[in-house]
C-alpha cells in the first residue's frame, strides 16, 4: 500500500476517533481535554495505534493519563464500532491506545533550556 494512501487512512482514523471521544463517548471517568495526537496503522490495516494526550491542571499527569488510557481501553469496542460505521474500509483495525509523551518531553526540554539560559546570563 502506498505511503500516501496510508497517511490518508491514518488522518481519517485520527479525525473520526477524536470526534467519537469528544462527542459520542459518555464516560464520567474521563476528565480533562483529550487529544488524539497521532495514529499509526500497521501495513495490513489490522491494528491502529492511537496516541493520546490529556490536559488537566488539577490532577497528577501520570495518574490522569493511566486512568484515561484504561477507560479508553474498556470502551474500545464501542469506539471501534462507531469507527466502522464512519469509515469505508474492508476491515476495521483493532485499536490500541497509547500515551503520547512528546508534549511532556517537549515541556521538560523547554524547562532545561530555560534553566541553562538563566545560568548562562549569570
Amino acid at each position: 500500500m502506498s505511503e500516501k494512501r496510508m497517511g490518508r487512512i491514518e488522518e481519517e482514523i485520527k479525525r473520526i476517533v477524536s470526534n467519537i471521544i469528544a462527542y459520542d463517548l459518555k464516560n464520567p471517568n474521563i476528565k480533562g481535554v483529550i487529544s488524539v495526537t497521532g495514529v499509526s496503522v500497521s501495513n495490513d490495516l489490522k491494528y491502529a495505534n492511537i496516541y493520546i494526550s490529556v490536559f488537566d491542571k488539577k490532577q497528577d499527569d501520570d495518574k490522569l493519563l493511566n486512568n484515561v488510557i484504561n477507560t479508553l481501553n474498556k470502551s474500545k469496542g464501542f469506539i471501534r464500532k462507531e469507527l466502522a460505521s464512519k469509515i469505508n474500509l474492508r476491515y476495521t483495525p483493532e485499536l490500541i491506545f497509547k500515551i503520547d509523551n512528546s508534549l511532556i518531553y517537549g515541556s521538560h526540554i523547554d524547562e532545561l533550556l530555560h534553566e541553562i539560559n538563566i545560568q548562562h546570563k549569570e
